[in-house]
């Protein structure tokens, strides 16, 4: 099958409620594609992290306590969790921008989910509250074609046998998957 043809048959699954996808896609997948591929594939292979530590915490707080009287959260399906403004834009909410082309990826992710799966058509808005920061985000003819991109390397990645190789990045250190790359 061609990687094109893999983006059909995604969004054919996605838009059947009789078939189900061979991947479920995630918008914390394509955060983790663009991260770290290793974070990724154990995460799709059933290794979690430990969602109580303390930097996830602070991520869900500052998450559930901003923006909490313009936005409504929505489940689609029982995988896509996205947020709606009052103003009809979908709203991305991170705690830091250290890792804005992730989090954009995500957003745009949800953007082209919307537009392929149920043909609505929205803007989106990523947003750092303790920075006091926001951006607007459109879904274009190159964010699609990277959006794609990335699910085709999302359907590889987690495919493999083994973990991607080891690759020491710069936030090693504060990832919550360290113990299992580097013991």
């Amino acid at each position: 099958m061609s990687s094109s043809d893999a983006v059909q048959e995604y969004i054919q699954d996605e838009r059947d409620p009789s078939r189900s996808p061979n991947v479920p896609i995630t918008g914390l997948m394509v955060q983790y594609y663009h991260v770290c591929k290793r974070e990724l594939w154990f995460m799709a292979n059933g290794i979690d992290i430990d969602r109580e530590t303390t930097n996830i915490q602070r991520g869900t707080h500052v998450d559930e306590t901003s923006y909490g009287d313009s936005r409504r959260s929505f489940m689609i399906g029982n995988r896509i969790q996205l947020d709606l403004l009052d103003s009809g834009d979908v709203m991305e909410v991170k705690v830091s921008s250290a890792l804005e082309k992730p989090a954009r990826m995500q957003l745009l992710f949800y953007l082209w989910y919307l537009r392929e799966v149920y043909d609505i058509d929205k803007d989106g808005v990523l947003a750092y509250p303790t920075e006091r920061k926001r951006e607007s985000v459109t879904l274009d003819e190159m964010a699609t074609t990277e959006i794609e991109s990335t699910i085709r390397g999302i359907l590889d990645v987690v495919s493999w046998d083994s973990p991607p190789q080891l690759e020491k990045k710069p936030y090693c250190g504060s990832c919550l998957y360290q113990d299992l790359c580097w013991m």
